[in-house]
């Protein structure tokens, strides 16, 4: 399955398949290097990216694993092996990894010569369905999550279904969770093929899961391609903030928590919250608000959260990137499939909420 992301600024193609891999040289024309960012743990499929790169000049930096590779020390090394290797603007950069792996190495592209080319190889659930596809690249600080970035489209991004067998369960969860965020802001399809078969759902070489996994791929496809850098949301329209649905609260979980936390489970969190709050304050219906907890932790996935964390959570959440100077901004549900802009919410209903349905 190709999913081609038609964006304004640079159309690309998003290629799933399990084998897709194999396509890659067709993505590499022009280009006599390549650098391939991954984590330490991921050399093994490094290598396997190494293979079909034709002979071509490879340079692999190794960072660390997860969020811990997304920092500004990690971002200087990434810039000093392109410049030992001869880096050219004729050169591409790609990221082999998980969502981490691919913020950062697109972020290394968009910064290196001022922009240089980059392909996304993701290698979790998390990175196909989410970070691998829109452009969005960056490194975190400590005061929170992606807080420096730039727009950077791939020229292509190869998800192959193959990348995910020897992922853990907890890991295939904690990318579901972005599955899930795309079957209630848009596509419910996805929500009842979770619910008919949440083993099949989660089993990485199921038609059932290659479905899911294709499908919230083109709800981010169709997001972004129609609001690249996040501009064009307006009353009740919402464009791609859309995507940040559970967002608000789940960034400031995973701070929180210093990032040991998976985003996912931050992110599912996040989710049961707001829906809690959008259906006092929008009157969401009470069955799709109670479907995020039954389907989420049906997966698996937490959504309660420490009863004494409300005070640091709501200081996390003023630094969202969706805030507009001191005016929080949450992306909340009117309905099922329609995302809208909850402006200054009531900060009692917010933390009331917090307290009858997430704390523990």
């Amino acid at each position: 399955m190709t999913i081609t992301v038609e964006s304004s600024r640079r159309p690309y193609d998003v290629f799933v398949d399990r084998g897709a891999l194999m396509d890659l040289p067709s993505a590499l024309q022009g280009a006599d290097r390549v650098a391939i960012i991954c984590s330490k743990p991921l050399r093994h499929l490094a290598e396997r990216v190494m293979a079909v790169t034709e002979g071509r000049d490879v340079t692999v930096v190794e960072v660390p694993d997860a969020e811990a590779g997304k920092t500004a020390d990690v971002l200087a090394r990434c810039w000093d092996e392109l410049a030992k290797a001869g880096f050219t603007r004729n050169d591409v950069v790609i990221g082999v990894g998980g969502g981490s792996a691919t913020d950062l190495a697109g972020f290394v592209a968009a910064t290196w010569l001022r922009g240089v080319d980059f392909i996304s190889v993701p290698t979790s659930v998390l990175g196909m369905v989410d970070a691998a596809v829109g452009g969005k690249t960056g490194i975190n600080l400590g005061a929170g999550k992606n807080l420096v970035g730039a727009f950077h489209e791939p020229r292509a991004v190869f998800a192959d279904l193959a990348l995910l067998d020897e992922l853990p369960p907890v890991e295939v969860a904690s990318g579901m969770a972005e599955v899930v965020k795309c079957g209630f802001i848009a596509d419910p399809a996805i929500l009842s093929l979770i619910t008919e078969n949440p083993t099949e759902a989660t089993d990485t070489v199921s038609d059932r899961f290659a479905e899911l996994v294709t499908r919230a791929i083109a709800v981010k496809a169709a997001v972004v391609a129609a609001d690249l850098t996040e501009r064009t949301s307006q009353g009740k329209h919402v464009g791609r903030e859309a995507l940040n649905y559970g967002h608000t609260l789940g960034h400031a979980v995973e701070a929180r928590e210093k990032y040991r936390l998976r985003h996912g489970q931050a992110i599912s969190i996040g989710m049961v919250w707001i829906a809690e709050v959008s259906k006092q304050v929008m009157g969401l219906n009470d069955g799709v608000a109670a479907q995020h907890r039954e389907l989420l932790d049906g997966l698996g996935l937490p959504t309660r959260y420490d009863a004494d964390a409300w005070p640091q959570l709501r200081q996390l959440m003023s630094l969202d990137k969706k805030a507009r100077g001191t005016t929080l901004r949450l992306v909340a549900l009117a309905e099922q499939g329609t995302p809208t802009i909850l402006d200054n919410p009531d900060e009692d209903v917010l933390e009331s909420v917090y307290s009858a349905v997430i704390a523990r």
